[in-house]
């Protein structure tokens, strides 16, 4: 298997976008509206200012598997004296192509941008899937997490 790793460029946004939907789905997301748009416009406006980057891996052409780290700031606080936080997102594999170190693989990636980019923190909601993954990557888990829906 030659599995190839790259930074996702706009031209494979339409397949992105697919898999992200696929991940939500997996997720048991209610798909109640068409999310294509929105996603269209985020990931166009957020790749050209460098606030998002995704590595996606490959086999024989076809995306098999993606990532994606958003950079937000805040007020800096002392677990995160920079401010500067990545929101981890997109990851998803191909079925087929599970459990063969490639979710690790993107990972390892895009921690590796969050840390170039400056962010002090990595944030995740994770899937019941990948929350084996991000624990044994150093992940932990924080209970003071709360959401409020407008």
């Amino acid at each position: 298997m030659g599995i190839e790793y790259r930074k996702l460029s706009v031209k494979e946004l339409d397949v992105f976008i697919e898999m992200r939907i696929d991940q939500l789905r997996e997720e048991g997301a209610k798909e109640d509206i068409d999310l294509k748009p929105a996603l269209i416009d985020y990931y166009m406006r957020h790749m050209k200012d460098g606030t998002f980057v995704s590595w996606v891996a490959v086999d024989d052409g076809r995306i098999i598997g993606t990532s994606g780290m958003s950079f937000v700031e805040k007020p800096p606080y002392f677990g995160c004296p920079s401010g500067k936080m990545g929101l981890l997102s997109s990851m998803f594999t191909n079925p087929k192509y599970r459990r063969m170190g490639i979710g690790k693989e993107l990972l390892h990636r895009v921690v590796d941008e969050a840390r170039n980019y400056g962010c002090g923190t990595i944030q995740i909601t994770a899937s019941d899937m990948g929350v084996k993954l991000y624990t044994a990557y150093g992940f932990i888990h924080n209970s003071n997490f709360m959401q409020y829906k407008i």
